[in-house]
């Protein structure tokens, strides 16, 4: 893989063969995160988990304690009484039938999509186009739920959902770099913990095996998870 001398001027700053605490970790990467758009700093944990197998899968949700640093474009599918409160929560797109009809035209022009569970019948067949994305509502994520304010609130406020890859990986942005490094830790402390607790009781040995710290473009950093329990 060829990279852009920037790239290859921030990998230099960082030793691939050392495990950094968070606190130094943080430190690096804000010397390293040096594109000039405000990148997402990336969270990378492999876990010691067959994903293949339904009882070792890890997917949850969190909410961010100092949020993702973006505008989330939230959609919900309701009516009645449920569309008003989709509005006043903050949703920025509420309808059915014509958000439905939107959507099969191609329309994604959002970051999560809400439904309540009345209507679940009426947009199974817009699968083919928001499954790919992520963006098809389920309940595991809290996307599928009659508390449609609620719902809309959390993902305004930072509410993000994850589940582990086929490589036994759980990703997640937890924030900008322009947060400070105290923000950035809270959340990626937020996280971790998060992830712990969904530790699959058919686990067995190591959990969490490695984590891995970049920003968008930058070249990551292996955190030392031992020291994250005196972090915390």
């Amino acid at each position: 893989m060829k990279h852009s001398k920037r790239y290859i001027e921030a990998a230099k700053k960082v030793d691939g063969r050392s495990l950094y605490s968070l606190d130094s970790g943080l430190k690096v990467l804000a010397e390293t995160a040096t594109a000039k758009f405000d990148e997402s700093i990336e969270l990378a944990i492999r876990l010691g988990v067959d994903p293949r197998k339904a009882d070792q899968m890890v997917r949850g949700t969190v909410i961010l304690p100092k949020g993702t640093g973006k505008v989330t474009r939230v959609a919900v599918l309701a009516s009645g009484a449920k569309e008003s409160e989709a509005k006043s929560a903050g949703a920025d797109f509420v309808g059915l039938a014509d958000l439905v009809e939107k959507i099969q035209g191609g329309w994604v022009d959002f970051d999560v999509l809400i439904a309540t569970p009345d209507v679940m019948a009426q947009i199974g067949k817009l699968g083919k186009i928001l499954g790919p994305r992520g963006l098809m509502p389920n309940a595991k994520s809290g996307t599928v739920t009659f508390e449609v304010g609620q719902a809309v609130q959390d993902a305004k406020a930072g509410k993000i959902a994850f589940r582990v890859d086929r490589n036994g990986i759980v990703h997640a942005a937890v924030g900008k770099k322009s947060f400070s490094a105290a923000d950035l830790r809270e959340n990626i402390l937020s996280f971790i913990d998060t992830v712990n607790r969904l530790k699959p009781a058919a686990a067995k040995g190591v959990y969490v095996k490695s984590i891995t710290l970049s920003s968008t473009m930058g070249p990551g950093l292996r955190i030392d998870k031992n020291q994250l329990s005196e972090a915390a």
